[in-house]
């Protein structure tokens, strides 16, 4: 049986914490049921096997197509993962084995994929990843293709970053979380490459314009730039730009009822972020912030607040490692309708937010110890899909599954 902890945090936000028990993330218990404020649930394996999942995308038909790092994309079909990966996939970016000496490696490699709108008719469907570069990391790119009789065909490249590393193998902070909005935009985060966070914080890559470090981008799905977007025609900024000054943003959606588009950010040691996103606006990284330096605890912000700067909705104080996120709409879990879901790499949590307008009202861990979840989606009977990651250390394993959360008492 679960304790579930109420307390009441600053601000207002009514905090949840459902009490589990820690689980190694190539297992995952499907018993007991857990039990948090509004339902109980259990979480059943759906697929093993992968290695490094980073998100994952429902076909009209019901497959499950998973990004694996390492640069494949995989087919879950009736519950079984298909022997073999996707082909016609673009030049990717990573390596294998050994990497994890290579700092920046560690993330390298296909991340996102996304279904075009109208991808029963027109089979388009496309991925974020580091394309190989003059420099030994790259740079994050988006392709997009005809997904056809389990392959990829009629690849094409329709963005690549220009977001320059720092010189060293520790330029990762990748972003590359796609999303469309309900007009056929596609928008996808692009992280600050890892830059240092000392010095003159306002010639941080991420504080200029003329280039990808630390930015949303919004782009037509076939690449073209919007002539709306804010800087065009500016000659000190790049056209894709949406938003600037992010650290490394790692989940993105969309409101199903409002259109707003929301994030959610890695902070340094404290200090994530959740962040409503608007046109133009620079949200602080790293002139502000609420994070301090790893190990030493020192101070890398003047302040939390700046006139000119647009501040976050929510922040976690310690960091929970922001990952997937999505907006829950299902019949499954009635009661969450409308509540935001996020993804922790750090504590393996999954938590839900409670939004009144633009404000977190509530906020509760529904499990915790069940692995590092990358990705978080809704599947098409309602039930909630988790993609754990493995080792972050290693780029290559180990293999760990696909669960899903189902109301209890339907196994």
């Amino acid at each position: 049986m679960l304790n579930l902890q109420k307390t009441r945090a600053l601000g207002g936000v009514l905090m949840l914490t459902a009490c589990t028990p820690a689980t190694p993330s190539s297992r995952v218990d499907q018993k007991p049921a857990i039990q948090t404020a509004e339902h109980d649930f259990q979480v059943v394996q759906v697929a093993d096997g992968l290695v490094r999942p980073f998100a994952m995308a429902f076909t009209p038909e019901g497959d499950l197509l998973v990004t694996e790092r390492p640069g494949r994309l995989r087919i879950v079909r009736d519950g079984a993962l298909l022997p073999e990966p996707v082909e016609g996939l673009p030049e990717i970016r990573a390596l294998g084995r050994g990497a994890k000496s290579m700092a920046g490696y560690e993330q390298a490699g296909l991340r996102d994929v996304m279904l075009h709108p109208d991808f029963a008719s027109n089979r388009l469907l496309y991925l974020s990843y580091t394309k190989p570069g003059p420099d030994s990391l790259g740079n994050i790119a988006i392709a997009r293709g005809r997904f056809e009789n389990d392959r990829l065909s009629e690849v094409e490249e329709l963005f690549h970053a220009d977001a320059p590393g720092n010189g060293t193998n520790r330029s990762s902070m990748w972003g590359g979380r796609l999303a469309f909005d309900g007009q056929g935009y596609l928008f996808m985060t692009i992280g600050d490459r890892q830059w240092p966070s000392a010095g003159d914080l306002a010639a941080h890559p991420a504080q200029n314009l003329s280039n990808h470090n630390g930015t949303t981008i919004r782009i037509h799905d076939d690449g073209r730039v919007p002539s709306d977007n804010p800087f065009v025609g500016r000659d000190d900024a790049l056209p894709e730009i949406w938003t600037w000054g992010h650290r490394n943003a790692q989940g993105m959606a969309f409101h199903p009822e409002t259109g707003d588009l929301w994030q959610n950010e890695h902070g340094p040691e404290g200090g994530d972020e959740l962040n409503l996103i608007r046109p133009g606006l620079n949200y602080g990284w790293p002139a502000i912030g609420f994070g301090v330096n790893y190990r030493t605890g020192t101070a890398i912000h003047p302040g939390t607040h700046r006139d000119d700067i647009e501040p976050p909705t929510h922040v976690w104080v310690p960091s929970i490692g922001v990952s997937g996120m999505l907006f829950y709409t299902g019949d499954a879990f009635p009661e969450w309708r409308g509540d935001m879901l996020v993804g922790g790499l750090s504590g393996d949590r999954l938590v839900r937010l409670r939004l009144d307008g633009y404000q977190v009202i509530e906020e509760e861990t529904l499990i915790q110890g069940i692995g590092r979840i990358r990705d978080i989606r809704q599947g098409p009977e309602g039930f909630i899909y988790l993609a754990l990651d493995g080792d972050t250390r290693d780029v290559d394993g180990p293999p760990t599954p696909i669960v899903r959360l189902e109301p209890a008492g339907r196994r």
